[in-house]
C-alpha cells in the first residue's frame, strides 16, 4: 500500500512539474528582474556575464527613453547604419523623447550621445498594449544627428534575407547590455556581455504556450551556466552570431523571457525577433537597402573593422587585454590642454595681488601738495622753526633810527660843503659821501623791506597759533 502510494504521489509530481513547464508565459525582462529584485533583493542582474572592453561591441547602443509621465526606461539597440538604430518595439512604444548613445562600455563616457523624437514601430505591432508581449516587437529609431564610425562605434550587419528564417540551433551566440532600467533600480553603468545557445523554433514553442513563437522568431538559452540569459542584456539589445567569414551579424532582437515563477535565470530559454524578414519594411521606412548598404566611407575599409570583431568576442581575452592600452592613450592629451589654463590665470592673479599693496603708497605724498605753505617763503625757512626768524626782526630794529639820523644829517653836510667851495680833496669825499648816501637810502628801503616782511610773517605766525590753541 505505501509503495502503491508512494507512486502514486511520484507521477502526481512530475505531471505538476511537467505541466508547470508547458504554461510558462513570457514577459519583458524588465518586469521580471522587478520581480526577482523584489523577492532575492539581488544586487545585479549579471550573474554569469563578463565586463565589456572599448571596442568590443562597437554597434550596441544605449537607450534612454521618457514616456509622458516623465518615467525613465532603459533599453538596447544595434546601430544599423550612420542615422538608423534597431531595437524592440516595446521599448519605443509611447515615448516622447529617446536618448541615444553610442560606442559606450560606461553610460558616463559615451562617444556619441543625442536626443530624438522620431521612431517606427512594425505595423503589425500594437503601439496601444506596449505592456503585453507580442510577435512583430521590432522598430527602428532615427538619428537626428549622424554618427561618425571609429574602433568604438561602428555598425552591424543584419541579418541577410537569404539567412532570415536560417535555423541557428546549436550555434554559440552573444547579448549584450547594460542589464537594468532605470525605473527598476539601480543602473548598471558598465557595459555587459555573455554567451547564449541557439535552439531551434520548435523546442522553443514547445516551452511557450502562448503562441508567441513564430517563424520570425528566435530562441536562445544558456551556454554552460543555467544562469546565463538575456537578464544580462536590456530589451531591444543585440543577439550576434559569428558566421565562417569572422563578420559578426545582428540574427536576433531582446523582445522576452520567461515570466511568472521562472524568470531570467531559470535556464529556460529567451525569445528574439529576427531581423532578416523585415528588411523590406526597413527599406520602406528609411530608403536604405541594409543588406547591400553603401555609406559614405569607401566600401572597402567597411569590412575590415568588422574583421577583427570576432575574434575580440570569441576569444574575449586577447584583444580585451590589448584594448585597454589604446584607450589611457586618448585621454592623455586631453588634461594637458586644461593644464596650461590654470598655469595662465595664475600669474594675472598674483600680479592683482600685488598691485594693492603699491596702489596705497601713491596716496601717502597726498599730504605733500598741503605742505606748500611752508614753501611760500623760503625752501630753508621750513626746517628752522618760525621762530628763529624773529630774533632777526629785531636785530635790525635798532638800524631803523641810524639810517634816518643818516637820511638827515648826509644832506646838511654835503650841502654845507657844497657851500664853502671845497678843494678836490672835498670833491672827493662828497662823491664818495653821494655813494655812501645812496647805499645808506638803498639799505634803508631793503631794512624797511625786510621789518615790514618780517613783521607780516611774524602776526601770521601768530595768527596760526592762536588758531591751533582754538582748535585744541
Amino acid at each position: 500500500m505505501l509503495v502503491k502510494t508512494g507512486l502514486f504521489l511520484l507521477l502526481v509530481t512530475i505531471f505538476q512539474v511537467s505541466a508547470r513547464y508547458t504554461e510558462v508565459q513570457p514577459d519583458f525582462i524588465e518586469n521580471v528582474i522587478k520581480y526577482e529584485e523584489e523577492a532575492v533583493n539581488s544586487g545585479s542582474r549579471i550573474v554569469s556575464g563578463w565586463e565589456a572592453v572599448p571596442g568590443q561591441h562597437p554597434h550596441h547602443a544605449a537607450l534612454r527613453m521618457v514616456d509622458p509621465t516623465g518615467s525613465v526606461g532603459g533599453c538596447g539597440g544595434s546601430f544599423a547604419s550612420k542615422e538608423w538604430v534597431i531595437t524592440a518595439a516595446h521599448c519605443t512604444a509611447g515615448r516622447v523623447t529617446i536618448v541615444v548613445r553610442g560606442g559606450v562600455v560606461s553610460l558616463t563616457d559615451p562617444e556619441y550621445i543625442h536626443e530624438t523624437t522620431e521612431y517606427y514601430n512594425h505595423p503589425l505591432y500594437d503601439n496601444n498594449r506596449p505592456t503585453v508581449v507580442q510577435p512583430h516587437d521590432i522598430g527602428l529609431v532615427k538619428l537626428q544627428s549622424p554618427v561618425t564610425y571609429s574602433f568604438r562605434l561602428q555598425r552591424i550587419r543584419i541579418q541577410p534575407r537569404a539567412e532570415a528564417y536560417r535555423n541557428y540551433e546549436g550555434a554559440v551566440v552573444y547579448a549584450s547590455g547594460h542589464g537594468r532600467t532605470w525605473t527598476g533600480g539601480a543602473v548598471t553603468e558598465v557595459l555587459r556581455w555573455v554567451y547564449l545557445t541557439a535552439i531551434s523554433n520548435q523546442a522553443c514553442g514547445s516551452t511557450f504556450t502562448s503562441g508567441i513563437i513564430i517563424d520570425t522568431s528566435i530562441c536562445a538559452r544558456f551556454f554552460n551556466v543555467t544562469s546565463q540569459s538575456t537578464c544580462q542584456g536590456d530589451s531591444g539589445g543585440p543577439l550576434v552570431h559569428v558566421g565562417s567569414d569572422s563578420v559578426p551579424t545582428l540574427i536576433g532582437v531582446t523582445s522576452f523571457v520567461a515570466g511568472g515563477n521562472f524568470g531570467c535565470h531559470s535556464g529556460l530559454p529567451a525569445g528574439f525577433i529576427r531581423p532578416g524578414p523585415y528588411l523590406d519594411w526597413f527599406e520602406q521606412v528609411t530608403g536604405v537597402d541594409f543588406e547591400n548598404l553603401v555609406e559614405d566611407e569607401p566600401t572597402t575599409p567597411a569590412p575590415s573593422p568588422t574583421t577583427p570583431r570576432p575574434t575580440e568576442t570569441v576569444p574575449p581575452e586577447i584583444d580585451y587585454n590589448t584594448t585597454p592600452d589604446y584607450r589611457p592613450t586618448p585621454t592623455i592629451p586631453a588634461p594637458s590642454p586644461t593644464t596650461p589654463s590654470p598655469t595662465q590665470t595664475v600669474p594675472p592673479e598674483i600680479d592683482y595681488n600685488t598691485t594693492p599693496d603699491y596702489r596705497p603708497t601713491p596716496t601717502i605724498p597726498a599730504p605733500s601738495p598741503t605742505t606748500p605753505e611752508p614753501d611760500r617763503p623760503t625752501p630753508t625757512f621750513p626746517d628752522s622753526k618760525p621762530t628763529s626768524s624773529i630774533p632777526d626782526v629785531t636785530t635790525f630794529a635798532p638800524v631803523q633810527p641810524t639810517t634816518e639820523d643818516y637820511h638827515i644829517t648826509t644832506p646838511d653836510d654835503e650841502e654845507g660843503s657844497g657851500g664853502d667851495g671845497g678843494d678836490d680833496s672835498d670833491c672827493s669825499d662828497s662823491n664818495e659821501d653821494d655813494e655812501m648816501s645812496e647805499l645808506l637810502k638803498r639799505l634803508e628801503v631793503k631794512v624797511k623791506v625786510k621789518v615790514r616782511f618780517d613783521k607780516y610773517k611774524h602776526k601770521e605766525e601768530k595768527e596760526k597759533v592762536t588758531e591751533i590753541k582754538k582748535h585744541h
